[in-house]
Parts: C-alpha cells; structure tokens; sequence
C-alpha cells in the first residue's frame, strides 16, 4: 500500500462530524458481532451506510432512536440473557453509553465510534485485539489525538499524530519507522499540523491493507451497539 494523507482529505470533508470527533479501530480476522461483544455493546439493528449510522447517533444524542424496530430487538436481547420481556427499551436512559458501528472489510472489523474513544484507551485496547491485531486512531473536538498500532498484546507504536516525532512502543524506534510516517504525510521535522487526520488514516492502510474509501462506507452494513462508557 502506498497511501498518503492526500487520499483522505475526502474524510472531513464527507463527515465534518467525525472529522472533529471519532474512534475508528481495525481488529484482524474478527467478525462483526464478535467485536461488538469485546466492547461489551448491547446490539441493536443495522444501519446501512455511515450517514444512516450518523442519523442513529444524533438521534441517540436528542435522546430519541429514529429505529422502530429497537423494542423488539431489546425483548429478543433480554430473552437470550435471562432478562424480563418488555421492558420497552434498549437499555435504561440513565446508563451511559457511546454508540458502536462495526463492519467488516477485506478480513479485518472494522469500528467507528462519533465522537467516542473507546478504541484508543489502553485499557480496553488488549480486550478489543486479544489474539491478533489492532490499528486504532482517534481525534476529539480540542484536537486531541491517538494513534495505535498493538499485536498479540504488545503496544507496537503509539504516537499523537498532532506530534509524530514522539512516539512509544515496541516499535516506536524501529528501523524503517520514521520513513514509514514520512510517507504517509507526517511531518517529523517541523510537526507542522497540516493533514495529520488524514495521515493517521493513511498509516491505518498502510498497516492493514484495507482501504477506506467513502463509496465502502456507503455500502457498508454496519452492526450497531451501544457500549458502556469506562
């Protein structure tokens, strides 16, 4: 993959939204549902598209869920966990929970969190990747950002794009590191703030081979959950 921060400057653009607050994370060889369990979400339906999945979480922040068919899924979730029927809701409105839409694309779970962060904390990361691979970055409203690269439980390289020259991890240091993010559009010299969104995204590709454009996003069906906040 030769991926650049110049292939995602479509991403802000398309979704301001997430442009100024998400968690998007990359698990290999899981299915969707299985990663919606590792965040410990209570299912919901699907949503065809990330617009549809951005509907569901104004919605959800307006205290309201446009989805009429989430009561049903609720009985059939309490159901299957021993609960009561018809308890006319998801969950209850005074649980605090993020909204999570997982996909799957070319082999890999694919997770999307508005305005969330869940992928980028260390202490859900080992859960979320246990057994294999995970790539997660994450940027909130006051420009705070993450990236993450772990494997089997090892932290390989953590960084803040926003300052690409300070890096952590097993790998932070490795040969062929530094020319890896210069590529992808970091600038490790002057740490100028230009594209840095966008070269996380490129970094992602980079380390998983899966490329994220918005017509697969489009296309996507997503699993909606709705996972407790730490």
């Amino acid at each position: 993959m030769t991926a650049h921060a110049t292939d995602y400057t479509w991403f802000e653009d398309r979704y301001p939204d997430l442009g100024e607050a998400y968690c998007l994370t990359q698990v290999q060889g899981l299915a969707a549902d299985e990663l919606l369990r590792r965040f410990d979400a209570l299912p919901a339906s699907d949503a065809v598209g990330l617009t549809a999945v951005m509907a569901r979480w104004d919605a959800y922040q307006d205290g309201a869920d446009e989805d009429d068919d989430e009561d049903e899924e609720y009985e059939e979730y309490e159901e299957g966990a021993g609960g009561d029927e018809g308890d006319g809701a998801l969950f209850d409105p005074a649980e605090d929970r993020l909204l999570v839409a997982v996909t799957e694309l070319d082999g890999w779970a694919l997770a999307i969190e508005p305005n969330g962060y869940l992928g980028a904390l260390d202490t859900v990361i080992p859960r979320l990747g246990e057994g294999t691979r995970l790539v997660s970055h994450f940027r909130n409203v006051n420009a705070v950002d993450h990236f993450h690269w772990w494997e089997h439980g090892v932290r390989r390289l953590h960084f803040e794009p926003l300052f690409p020259g300070q890096r952590d991890g097993s790998d932070a240091e490795a040969r062929g590191i530094p020319e890896l993010l210069t590529a992808c559009g970091f600038d490790l010299e002057t740490e100028e703030y230009a594209q840095h969104t966008e070269a996380a995204f490129a970094l992602a590709e980079r380390l998983t081979d899966v490329r994220i454009t918005p017509e697969r996003l489009e296309a996507a069906t997503f699993r909606i959950g709705y996972a407790p906040r730490p």
